[in-house]
């Protein structure tokens, strides 16, 4: 116990990063990936507004990265990392590994929310003489709000689990903090102590997705 308060203000500097990473890295993918996934959805073979050809090159790109292990993309596009944030450790590095794997991830997951939602409400919307924004804004969007809200939350989820990874390579965060404690000191307490606070966000993140898409779903 002493040793965790001697490391308390160690503690708090992982978990910020660690919140930092999600903060930035989770918001970006939504902003791009919302858009991502309309556009798979509407432009999909028996879509809105078909383009197979180029769907089939914008698809197969999605899937490449999704399919790509967190790890291996991680030093895989080091040296865009490199680039765009002019170095490759540390927590402004870890974010752009984050950012594009949860991108295409967040993608498919709406392409999956708006699929689901069925063809009923589309057609009847063009039958009424909707234009392709008016079916977007206020019948896909609104439908598949609570379904949205719940894969925002499960992607929230899966990428706090990868931002641990980042310790690997010194991201920083938690992974990190338990990597260098745990890991090489054998300081087990400290580990176990890393392990509950991301248990404890984690649980947190799942609560307040679960709570907020149940207050936006208008079926209950």
């Amino acid at each position: 116990m002493d040793r965790l308060i001697e490391l308390q203000p160690e503690f708090a500097q992982a978990m910020g990063e660690t919140v930092l990473m999600i903060a930035v890295a989770i918001p970006l993918a939504v902003l791009i990936g919302t858009p991502l996934g309309i556009w798979l959805f509407i432009h999909a073979p028996g879509g809105i507004a078909p383009l197979p050809k180029v769907h089939a090159v914008v698809d197969a790109v999605v899937n490449t990265i999704r399919s790509f292990p967190f790890l291996i993309l991680l030093i895989a596009i080091i040296p865009f990392t490199r680039l765009l944030v002019g170095t490759t450790v540390g927590t402004a590095a870890a974010i752009v590994p984050l950012t594009v794997n949860a991108i295409p991830y967040f993608a498919r997951l709406v392409e999956q929310n708006i699929t689901q939602l069925g063809s009923g409400a589309v057609e009847a919307s063009r039958a009424m003489g909707a234009t392709r924004g008016q079916i977007i804004r206020n019948v896909l969007l609104v439908d598949a709000k609570p379904a949205i809200i719940g894969s925002i939350t499960i992607t929230t989820v899966s990428f706090i689990s990868y931002s641990a990874m980042v310790g690997l390579v010194g991201g920083g965060g938690i992974g990190d903090f338990a990597i260098r404690y745990g890991y090489y000191r054998y300081e087990t307490v400290v580990m176990m102590a890393a392990i509950v606070l991301m248990v404890l966000l984690v649980t947190l993140v799942q609560f307040g997705g679960t709570r907020i898409a149940r207050l936006t779903d208008k079926r209950l």
